[in-house]
């Protein structure tokens, strides 16, 4: 049974009409136009459609909406605009870390979660943060480097993420 939902996405108040266990994915999606996560396995596994929540990285295609009254959501579509990237989206750009693109808005939101909880992490840190997001591309490397240069940037550690 579909019911009337708002949830604060990406700073707004965005009402829809969905069954409460409808997974965010498809509201994201199907109901806001925000098609910067991706649907990949549906089951969890690929990360394709990670997005923050309370500035934790969040399965959306496996978070019913009901389980996020009262919890922001960021988006990919959140961190900054294509006429303008964001710090760490900048660094995917100079680092080429996207080939076919499809995980990259996944591996953005995870990325960007980690540095806001740690504007500075070690190596280490950053492969455990970004372990299971998967990339069927192979360009793990360029995105380890990504992350490393913008967490070397003073501009990526604004707390609410937006631009300085």
């Amino acid at each position: 049974m579909s019911t009337d939902t708002t949830l604060l996405v990406n700073g707004r108040h965005e009402t829809f009409s969905a069954d409460p266990e409808t997974p965010l994915l498809y509201v994201l999606r199907d109901d806001l136009a925000l098609n910067g996560a991706k649907f990949g396995c549906g089951l969890g596994q690929c990360r394709a459609c990670t997005v923050v929540v309370g500035g934790r990285p969040v399965l959306s295609c496996l978070t019913p909406i009901a389980a996020l009254a009262g919890r922001a959501v960021t988006t990919v579509e959140g961190l900054s605009t294509p006429e303008a990237p964001g710090p760490l989206q900048q660094a995917f750009i100079d680092e080429n870390a996207a080939q076919c693109g499809y995980c990259i808005a996944g591996m953005l939101m995870r990325a960007h979660a980690l540095l806001q909880r740690n504007p500075s992490p070690n190596e280490a840190e950053i492969r455990e943060a970004m372990r299971l997001n998967l990339c069927r591309c192979g360009t793990h490397l360029r995105i380890l480097a990504a992350i490393r240069r913008a967490a070397d940037r003073p501009d990526t550690r604004r707390a609410d993420g937006a631009q300085p």
